[in-house]
């Protein structure tokens, strides 16, 4: 593979350097790539429109030809350019949570290449909410192609040093706008069902969804290990957000959830395995092992969705040879949490109740 010249540019979220977004915006504009910070987790973006800037994507990241990718817009027009139509049960999602970590499944026209939609009728579609982004995207005039910024099968980034870490040397350029807010990426929402169905949890939640519909759905395909399935989503077949050590998540009453981790931690440490412990505020004292970090508060699920990837990065510099994480609520941003972290882990979850 070529080694390109990456250019790293810091820009200042509250004070956006034209010149700064000028230069990203073309190099999106003559094909070629370019990492930038959203809302949720860095993207990492190319024309969607140009079959060459989109296969350059799938080379940088090393993704599987047949998973779909979000196409990026900063402004609702570009959206009825590269649709086939746009009904009102999605402008009235459009109207509640764009910009923001909503993705919506609509029917692409004949613009969007096969390459962006795993050869699907269908293309995912997002507005972020980061004002780099679409500075970005409304400077370049295009609606961008961005999966997460990082070496597929990792966990995404969430810093620019994540994604220096990644791709340097296979992109032409990441933009660094500081840590991302989020740190999960956005809800995917089919509405081709008669029940709008969530492809892949995130920032959106389903109660918030519910604020919509009277009634949504998860994709089976979320508690399912399918090989056979047919991506309609990001995130849906293949193994995703994996640290390099293997991982195991604990779910169950707290006190004894916490006694599991700790029995568990003894067994592996007797066989001679250096453990990391992903534990929260609550219970960060209850444990009797050197390599623990606190993931966030339970009581507050951004945090912990805020630094989780962080996390699992970090345990792959200290080089545990098992992480054992606590498990969280499924309600709310718990869900999303808990979707990327059973991935992370291979579906390893012990239920102790």
């Amino acid at each position: 593979m070529k080694v390109l010249k990456t250019k790293v540019l810091k820009i200042d979220i509250n004070n956006l350097e034209k010149q700064k977004i000028e230069q990203g915006a073309e190099i999106l504009k003559r094909g070629g790539t370019v990492a930038f910070p959203t809302e949720t987790v860095y993207g990492l973006g190319a024309n969607a429109l140009d079959e060459k800037a989109i296969s350059k994507i799938f080379k940088a990241k090393g993704r599987p030809q047949d998973n779909p990718l979000i196409v990026h817009i900063a402004e609702i027009e570009q959206l009825y350019d590269i649709v086939e139509e746009v009904p009102q049960r999605a402008l009235d999602l459009i109207e509640r949570f764009w910009p923001g970590p909503l993705t919506i499944i609509f029917k692409k026209n004949s613009k969007v290449p096969d390459r962006i939609t795993g050869g699907l009728s269908t293309v995912a579609i997002r507005m972020p909410n980061h004002p780099i982004a679409l500075k970005l995207i409304k400077e370049a005039n295009l609606p961008i192609a961005a999966p997460s910024a990082n070496t597929s099968g990792r966990p995404s980034p969430t810093d620019a040093s994540h994604v220096i870490e990644d791709l340097t040397g296979k992109i032409d350029m990441i933009i660094d706008g500081g840590a991302t807010g989020i740190g999960v990426e956005s809800t995917v929402l089919d509405l081709s069902t008669e029940i709008p169905t969530i492809l892949r949890p995130g920032g959106v939640t389903k109660e918030d969804l519910l604020t919509i519909f009277p009634k949504v759905e998860f994709d089976p395909a979320l508690e399912l290990k399918n090989k056979n399935i047919i991506p309609k989503s990001p995130g849906q077949k293949y193994r995703h957000y994996s640290p390099e050590a293997e991982m195991i998540i604990v779910t169950g009453e707290i006190h004894n959830m916490i006694e599991k981790i700790n029995e568990l931690t003894s067994e592996y440490q007797k066989e001679g395995k250096k453990v990391g412990i992903i534990a929260t505020n609550q219970t960060k004292d209850k444990y009797n092992n050197e390599n623990l970090i606190v993931v966030g508060d339970r009581r507050k699920l951004e945090t912990i969705s805020r630094n989780l990837f962080k996390t699992l990065r970090e345990f792959d510099k200290i080089g545990v040879d098992i992480i054992i994480a606590e498990g969280v609520t499924e309600e709310g941003l718990g869900k999303a949490i808990m979707n990327r972290m059973n991935k992370a882990a291979g579906g390893r979850v012990i239920k102790i109740n």
